[in-house]
């Protein structure tokens, strides 16, 4: 199973805004997806907006792209990690949410275009 850190979602209040100012400060192009998200694609470690407060964390979310979500959730649970959101689909693939031991939510996916 591969596991590397590859996306940080940032929770904001204003998506347009938000993305303008990071294509703007540092030359990025960042795709929207609806209103209330935008991300950076393929420039290595990705930058996601989420501006819907009904999904968006309280704080950054880092996201760790694995090959196996199955595997992965299995290694979270046994290692002592609580599943917040269990397995559910999203554009470009799947994904679940966990708390660590010290309280900090994080999020497993797996790529799966289509």
């Amino acid at each position: 199973m591969i596991a590397r850190l590859n996306y940080v979602e940032l929770p904001v209040g204003d998506t347009a805004g938000s993305k303008a100012f990071f294509e703007k400060a540092f030359g990025w192009s960042l795709t929207g997806f609806g209103p209330d998200y935008a991300a950076t694609m393929g420039q290595g470690t990705d930058l996601g907006l989420n501006g819907d407060p009904a999904e968006a964390t309280k704080g950054p979310l880092a996201v760790i792209e694995t090959d196996d979500l199955e595997a992965a959730q299995a290694s979270v649970e046994a290692a002592g990690g609580v599943i917040v959101r269990p397995i559910f689909a999203f554009p470009g693939g799947r994904r679940f949410h966990f708390r660590e031991p010290s309280g900090n939510e994080l999020a497993v996916y797996v790529n799966e275009p289509g």
